[in-house]
């Protein structure tokens, strides 16, 4: 399996509501190297643009509004097959269907409101990284170091 990147981030539900810690930790239990981090608060437009591949769907503007109500944790993780495994750890979007351990049936409060995104694809991660970080901001290191 080959080392990827992908990006991920605790929403404002996860941050407003001090899981960050949790996140973090459950992150790294599993193997994924943080490789890069940062907090911020998105604008509405910042959003918007994150979120264009959703522009014409009915939630899009909830959906940013949402994502621009607090801050927010953004963290580019790397391993072998971490698309993948990122996203089996945060399980389905709506909580109430993800499957029971994954990160969003332990925390998710609704669909929007599910504390954690992952990028879903190696073409939507890269997207998602250079939209965050720059290159100098990314901090690759051997996946056995500790």
């Amino acid at each position: 399996m080959a080392v990827e990147q992908t990006l991920t981030i605790i929403k404002p539900d996860g941050v407003a509501r001090g899981l960050m810690g949790r996140v973090l930790e459950a992150l790294e239990t599993e193997g994924m190297k943080i490789v890069g981090m940062k907090m911020l608060q998105l604008t509405k437009r910042g959003a918007e643009g994150f979120y264009q591949v959703h522009r014409n769907k009915p939630f899009f503007d909830s959906l940013t509004s949402y994502m621009s109500s607090g801050l927010v944790v953004v963290a580019v993780l790397e391993g072998e097959g971490i698309i993948e495994r990122l996203r089996r750890l945060m399980g389905a979007t709506d909580p109430q269907k993800a499957t029971p351990g994954t990160l969003r049936h332990r925390y998710g409060l609704s669909i929007q409101e599910n504390v954690i995104h992952g990028s879903d694809s190696p073409e939507t991660a890269r997207w998602e990284i250079a939209y965050f970080f720059n290159q100098t901001e990314i901090h690759s290191r051997p996946l056995n170091s500790g």
